[in-house]
């Protein structure tokens, strides 16, 4: 096991109505004004915005609404939210959604403190010395974004997807309550599978140090998502259920799966952004194809974790049986494994890597994945 040190001050309010306490949570600290952030209005529809609403007037608590964040979240959006944020002088950001509102709160956050450019942040011409306090209510488990400090975004002009992490992004409180999840569509439920799997795999199959325990951390977190994702198909009110699976998802990228591990990267990601910012894929749909494919492309470098991979978490014995289990699995729940799947045809590859010229390097893999590498890759998920 590698030294490390473990930092995460996000404090989590799990279960049923805990929504209802935002507005005292906002109050404790020291809230005075609110930039509620929020993707579509079903919120609206389904009374959680009434609820929010409710719970910030009795403390006193005007808020600003910016809604219509979409999915693969953008700049362009980000920038707007920020210049409101400053016209209204909030002194917070509620993110009330899934991972990409949160991740655009903590964007806006930023952004709001910085006198340059937002996009600066994300491409390293700039340094996040100060943020908003962000707060969440989450409505989708998938992306961890709730325990974390990182937040990805697509740049709509360049087709780029960086993500910007720093010690002020981190919410200071986040509300999980998995009873607000009930009404996430199939396709989603599957997408947040993948996504939580992909987040699960990369230091586990790519790190040069990477203790038992990590490791025991990680099929564990898998082996969840496994078993609700089916309990959730068959039956989506299913609380605990979706109280196991939304936990998953938070566990899964908070840095406890990584504490003592060292020397990882994160391919998948790297390869999957090209595919949701050139054709705007759901993330998870993208990981789910990329997955299988890496995973045939990279298993002869780590044989002995992927035969554990396997073993662990399908009960089967070679690296390729556990490689064909969880595509197989994927096939069955209704997520992509085929870029076919997607829409993205091999016309379309050379835009991709290209693409992913820039991503390579923003993530510090270029010497590894190289063009061919690359094309390898892609061409296994054909």
């Amino acid at each position: 096991m590698d030294n490390f040190s473990f930092y995460n001050p996000t404090r989590i309010e799990f279960g049923t109505g805990k929504e209802r306490l935002i507005g005292e949570i906002l109050a404790q600290h020291g809230i005075k004004k609110v930039l509620l952030a929020y993707g579509s209005e079903r919120i609206k529809g389904d009374g959680l915005f009434a609820s929010v609403s409710a719970s910030l007037n009795e403390q006193g608590i005007p808020f600003v609404a910016c809604g219509g964040i979409v999915s693969n979240p953008l700049i362009s959006k980000v920038r707007d939210a920020i210049a409101l944020a400053r016209e209204q002088g909030v002194d917070a950001i509620l993110s009330v959604g899934g991972g990409s509102v949160l991740d655009s709160a903590k964007a806006i956050a930023a952004g709001a403190l910085y006198q340059g450019d937002v996009w600066d942040l994300f491409v390293g011409k700039g340094q996040i010395e100060a943020a908003l306090p962000v707060f969440a209510i989450l409505t989708l488990a998938a992306t961890g974004s709730e325990m974390n400090s990182g937040a990805v975004v697509t740049n709509d002009d360049t087709k780029e997807k960086f993500a910007i992490n720093s010690v002020h992004t981190f919410p200071k409180v986040s509300i999980v309550n998995p009873a607000l999840m009930q009404t996430v569509s199939r396709d989603y439920l599957v997408y947040s599978a993948a996504d939580i799997i992909a987040h699960s795999i990369e230091g586990y199959f790519t790190a040069k140090v990477q203790p038992k325990i990590q490791s025991r951390l990680v099929e564990s977190v898998i082996a969840t998502v496994l078993e609700t994702t089916e309990q959730l198909l068959a039956d989506p009110a299913d609380y605990n259920a979706r109280a196991e699976f939304a936990w998953a998802a938070t566990l899964a990228l908070n840095g406890l799966t990584y504490a003592g591990t060292s020397g990882f990267g994160y391919p998948n990601h790297m390869i999957e952004h090209a595919l949701s910012a050139l054709f705007n894929v759901p993330h998870g749909a993208g990981l789910s194809v990329v997955m299988p494919a890496w995973m045939r492309w990279y298993q002869g470098q780590n044989p002995a974790q992927f035969e554990r991979f396997a073993q662990q978490l399908f009960g089967l014995n070679t690296a390729e049986e556990g490689i064909a289990a969880l595509e197989k699995w994927f096939d069955k729940i209704g997520t992509p494994t085929r870029l076919s799947q997607l829409g993205i045809t091999e016309a379309d590859l050379p835009a991709i890597l290209e693409n992913l010229k820039g991503n390579a390097r923003w993530f510090g893999l270029a010497e590894t994945y190289t063009q061919d590498v690359l094309a390898t890759i892609l061409r296994h998920a054909m």
